[in-house]
């Protein structure tokens, strides 16, 4: 039997080869000290590496991949006896293209049970990562990001406005990205190459304003010992960004008209003309109509730097991005701060779809980054956010601080009461907002009269001992 058993041995080694070959996951196997022993056909079609070049090899050397040395997933399988599955990374091909893969890893052993090494499936997710960009791609633009359509409307004249050499009127609340709306025009556009200047006009004082704008000549005042180039010069070949322009004052409004105009500017202690071409694009948190009415910002500056107009809405009006922009917020400060944070909880994205946001992208941000602070691992929940936002809901475990007086927590709140304690929070605006008339708040709420009287019973809230409809008898 034996001289059977061993002819048999070939034949199945040969059929196990014939499979590894067929399949279109790349696999390769490492003996002990990192060196690759074997590598299908696949792995050669993904690394663009053949195999009498791979097997001899350090895996390194071949793989050039993001989870090499620290945090290699075969070391981790060999280590501790655990599979690996699905892991998501990227290689570096042997034409230098960067190629994302997900990979999974076991250990193998002989016929006695010791560990001589393992073995590494991958798979090409070049298709798959090209399909997510595409889809992306509908509410991404540059490095804006949105599902909401006010958005939507937006990023539909990006393209148009930035092939245009136009100056841009950008008009939103503070915090809303009107710098980044800038940048953007600017890489979309065919001055991308050039230099981008952004200037906060509410930041300095006239006299410094100026001279950051045109510039000055040695000599021009104490201490000016040589010639210091302004935004505008800086800015040739690009665009600058004049943020808040709303706070420049009148004299300073009348050398802006004249940029805008004739495309000249004379540095501070000059004598001469200097030119420019840089685009123009302006923005404000102030209704400029209005300043022009009360007569603090001159109508023919508004008419010249009102020829694109972009209107970006607050966030409050586009809560529908909240989760998309948190998603994103969450993988920079995963980025800087080096850590693994996996996401928000539901119960503190629920808090966070209910708050006003009255500064905006901006906040959003900041409350991210504060949570940051305080999480170290897992996932942002309500115990990591500002108590401005969890005392907004009522009803809600008392908050007590840690031994730092930093971290807030609010224990025993599952996901169903933090909704039903934000929808009885909601309806309770809305009550209030319909002075107590129920039908009126049940079409605030865009919900049925009948729906809204189930829900005051099922959240135990007393409705208003009058509806708001009955007057006082004269």
């Amino acid at each position: 039997m034996r001289p059977r058993r061993d002819a048999a041995r070939p034949a199945a080694t040969a059929h196990t080869d014939a499979i590894l070959e067929s399949i279109s996951d790349g696999v390769f196997t490492v003996d002990l000290n990192w060196r690759i022993t074997s590598f299908n056909r696949a792995a050669e079609q993904i690394t663009g590496v053949k195999r009498e070049e791979a097997i001899g090899r350090h895996c390194s050397e071949v793989f050039r991949s993001s989870m090499c040395q620290d945090d290699c997933a075969l070391k981790h399988s060999i280590k501790t006896g655990r599979q690996v599955v699905g892991k998501s990374c990227y290689i570096i091909t042997a034409d230098g293209e960067r190629i994302p893969i997900s990979v999974s890893t076991a250990i193998m052993r002989d016929a006695t049970g010791k560990v001589v090494g393992g073995a590494e499936t991958f798979r090409d997710l070049s298709e798959v990562e090209a399909l997510r960009e595409e889809l992306a791609g509908h509410y991404r633009v540059g490095e804006l990001t949105s599902h909401s359509p006010l958005m939507q409307r937006v990023f539909e004249v990006l393209p148009a406005i930035a092939a245009s050499p136009s100056t841009v009127l950008i008009l939103g609340e503070t915090g809303t990205g009107k710098e980044l709306v800038a940048r953007t025009i600017h890489s979309l556009s065919p001055r991308s190459r050039g230099p981008f200047i952004a200037v906060n006009c509410g930041a300095l004082p006239d006299t410094l304003l100026e001279s950051e704008l045109f510039g000055y000549k040695a000599g021009a005042f104490t201490g000016a010992t040589r010639d210091k180039p302004g935004r505008f010069a800086l800015a040739r070949g690009g665009a600058i960004l004049l943020d808040e322009i709303g706070e420049m004052s009148p004299a300073l409004q009348v050398k802006l008209l004249r940029v805008l105009q004739e495309r000249t500017f004379e540095p501070l202690g000059s004598t001469r003309s200097e030119t420019t071409d840089a685009r123009v694009m302006v923005a404000t948190n102030k209704d400029l109509a209005a300043l022009v009415r009360q007569g603090s910002f001159r109508d023919d500056l508004y008419y010249r730097v009102n020829v694109v107009r972009i209107e970006l809405p607050p966030l409050r009006r586009r809560k529908e991005d909240i989760p998309l922009l948190a998603e994103q917020f969450v993988k920079r400060f995963n980025r800087i701060q080096g850590k693994s944070i996996s996401g928000v909880s539901a119960e503190a994205l629920s808090l966070l779809m209910a708050h006003d946001w009255p500064g905006n992208v901006r906040e959003l941000e900041n409350v991210i980054e504060r949570a940051f602070v305080l999480c170290n691992s897992g996932q942002i929940s309500i115990e990591h956010l500002p108590v401005e936002l969890t005392a907004r809901v009522r009803g809600l475990p008392p908050l007590s601080s840690d031994e730092n007086g930093g971290c807030t927590r609010l224990a025993g709140v599952g996901i169903r009461k933090a909704r039903e304690l934000l929808e009885a929070e909601t309806i309770r605006k809305a009550l209030d907002k319909a002075g107590g008339n129920r039908s009126a708040a049940a079409k605030e709420l865009g919900i049925h009269k009948t729906t809204l009287f189930r829900k005051l019973k099922q959240l135990s809230i007393n409705p208003p001992e009058q509806d708001g409809r009955s007057r006082r008898r004269r």
